[in-house]
């Protein structure tokens, strides 16, 4: 294991030992400790840049002009398709944001949990790590639904638990749901803004690599993630 990725499963532990002063690891969702617009759009025209005070006035502007819902996971076990809820719109607008600047192209799945999730959107890899500070470590406001669920195949933001209150979504971390019998103790707590249409497959064949410590599997699982329609 090389010397980012050692300094990045620590971040992971002291978040993920805070967590579990209230919560069991293999329950709860958390996040590690926490990118300029394309050019000659209205959002330029704007706003200079994404900041962390101007998140849904950004979004709501960006979501009316980028309308897609179904986004495409590819990685070397399988693809994996998904739509995301028009209402939820922040979200979405900010997962097709972040896609379209290529955010999660240097990202993984660095957590697998059988039963229960896996868990994608960062590494230690130094552009990832570059875009993750270049918007001002924005966070969302949640779109809690009573009618999406935390079900099989349910796409959500994860988030800190320690000192957040106000259950503030990460802009750039997600999981999705493995347990076919869902995860429905995370309802109201985590942000569901899509759902797995196909490649649930591959999302088996991920959740049950081998893990190593904090269950950061041992083959690394890259993904590139493109807007389909």
């Amino acid at each position: 294991m090389n010397f980012s990725k050692t300094v990045f499963i620590l971040i992971v532990l002291l978040g993920t030992l805070a967590c579990n002063n209230t919560q069991t690891k293999t329950t709860t969702i958390s996040t590690p400790k926490k990118n300029k617009v394309p050019k000659n759009t209205a959002i330029e025209k704007s706003w200079d840049s994404l900041k962390h005070h101007n998140v849904v006035a950004f979004f709501t502007e960006y979501e009316k002009q980028h309308k897609e819902t179904v986004v495409l996971i590819k990685t070397k076990f399988g693809n994996i398709k998904i739509r995301l809820y028009k209402d939820t719109p922040i979200h979405r607008a900010n997962f097709i944001f972040l896609t379209k600047i290529g955010y999660f192209d240097t990202t993984v799945f660095y957590r697998v949990a059988p039963n229960f999730v896996i868990q994608g959107g960062n590494s230690d890899d130094f552009y990832t790590m570059k875009q993750r500070h270049k918007y001002g470590n924005y966070l969302m406001k949640p779109e809690f639904r009573s009618n999406r669920k935390h079900k099989y195949g349910a796409l959500a933001a994860a988030r800190e638990w320690e000192n957040n209150p106000d259950k503030l979504s990460s802009p750039f971390e997600f999981y999705i749901v493995q347990n076919r019998k869902g995860a429905h103790h995370l309802n109201n707590e985590h942000t569901v803004f899509g759902e797995v249409i196909s490649g649930f497959s591959t999302i088996d064949k991920i959740a049950n690599l081998e893990a190593g410590a904090y269950e950061w599997p041992k083959v690394d699982v890259h993904m590139k993630i493109e807007v389909v329609k």
